[in-house]
């Protein structure tokens, strides 16, 4: 008897997951519709990654500031995940130069704390939607130096771009003491191994400083503005 106890106990929990499953489709469901009326007022919006334990006093963070600046003064909006570090230093000068300045926030124990230079702050549960925002909205992306999370936003960037499952946008790495490293394993080991292709290396493009960065979208910009989204007939 034990036993047919215990299998219907487990039987029981099994129907409350399920159930719970089926109730997170609508809260998931939720949480696009609101993200996608929010944004789909915006238009060219540059995406800004980057690790939020950067602090202001370092290089990084002042290069990501001047950045924001830079984008609005030349008709761009700036896109950050809302928190500290390299994205509050992208949304600071997007803020302080008047512009459009977005926040995706996320919801996490410690570290994301929404910064204050929002012109719009979005806050998310699930990190797979907040993904999504991320590119949906974007005509291109600027990398600075980061931990797990930036290494996960460039490496989905790169991947929908290759697998052209979004249309090809400028992704701008800053910092080549950071970057290099990494660049030179990828040609030494992927690009040797046949795991990605020569035209592959092209997706990105390496600068030191936001100024560069600017120039290099406004660059690829000059015969046509895209953002990432490919629609199907």
């Amino acid at each position: 008897m034990g036993g047919n106890c215990n299998y219907d106990e487990l039987n029981f929990i099994h129907q409350q997951m399920q159930i719970g499953d089926t109730w997170r489709i609508f809260r998931i469901m939720a949480e696009f519709v609101e993200s996608f009326e929010s944004m789909s007022h915006y238009k060219m919006l540059v995406t800004v990654f980057g690790s939020a334990r950067t602090k202001p006093e370092e290089l990084y963070y002042q290069e990501a500031e001047k950045l924001g600046r830079m984008l609005v003064e030349n008709k761009y909006g700036v896109l950050t995940g809302g928190g500290g570090g390299i994205m509050e230093a992208a949304n600071k000068g997007a803020f302080e130069a008047k512009g459009v300045s977005i926040g995706l926030n996320i919801d996490l124990p410690h570290e994301q704390h929404p910064n204050p230079y929002q012109t719009l702050d979005l806050s998310f549960r699930y990190f797979f939607i907040r993904k999504v925002c991320f590119l949906k909205y974007a005509v291109g992306a600027v990398i600075f130096p980061g931990g797990f999370g930036t290494l996960d936003e460039l490496s989905e960037s790169l991947t929908l771009v290759q697998t052209k499952k979004i249309n090809r946008i400028p992704i701008v790495l800053v910092g080549k003491k950071f970057w290099k490293p990494m660049l030179n394993w990828i040609d030494e080991y992927l690009l040797a191994n046949n795991l990605i292709s020569e035209p592959d290396k092209e997706l990105y493009h390496l600068v030191d400083s936001a100024e560069e960065a600017v120039n290099y979208i406004v660059k690829c910009h000059q015969f046509g503005i895209q953002n990432t989204v490919i629609y199907e007939n």
